[in-house]
C-alpha cells in the first residue's frame, strides 16, 4: 500500500502491472482514470470512492481538476514496482 498524490494538472505515463491487480480509493479531490487496450474508457473518480483495475490492464490517470487527488494504492504484490510495464505508444491518446 502507499499514499498517491496527482497535483493539479499532473498525470503518470500510461503502464500495467503484470501479475496483479491494483485498488485505488480516492481519499480527496479527483481524477480521471483511462484505461483499455487503447485507453479507451474514461472514468472520474472523486472523493469515497474506490477503482480496481485487472492485472495486465493498461492505465493512466490524471487530474484535471484545481485540488490535488490523494489516494490509498493497494496491490497484492511485495515486488509490485518490478512488474510495471511502460507503455510510451499509449501516451499521445490521452491531450
Amino acid at each position: 500500500m502507499h499514499l498517491l498524490t496527482i497535483p493539479p494538472g499532473g498525470r503518470a505515463r500510461a503502464h500495467k502491472h503484470l501479475a496483479h491487480g491494483t485498488a485505488i480509493d480516492v481519499l480527496s479531490g479527483s481524477a480521471v482514470m483511462a484505461w483499455g487496450e487503447r485507453l479507451e474508457h474514461r472514468m472520474e473518480v472523486t472523493a469515497g470512492e474506490m477503482l480496481h483495475l485487472p492485472a495486465d490492464m493498461p492505465h493512466l490517470p490524471w487530474n484535471p481538476g484545481p485540488e490535488p487527488c490523494i489516494a490509498v494504492i493497494a496491490r497484492i504484490d511485495p515486488h509490485e514496482q518490478e512488474s510495471v510495464v511502460l507503455l510510451p505508444d499509449l501516451e499521445s491518446l490521452i491531450s
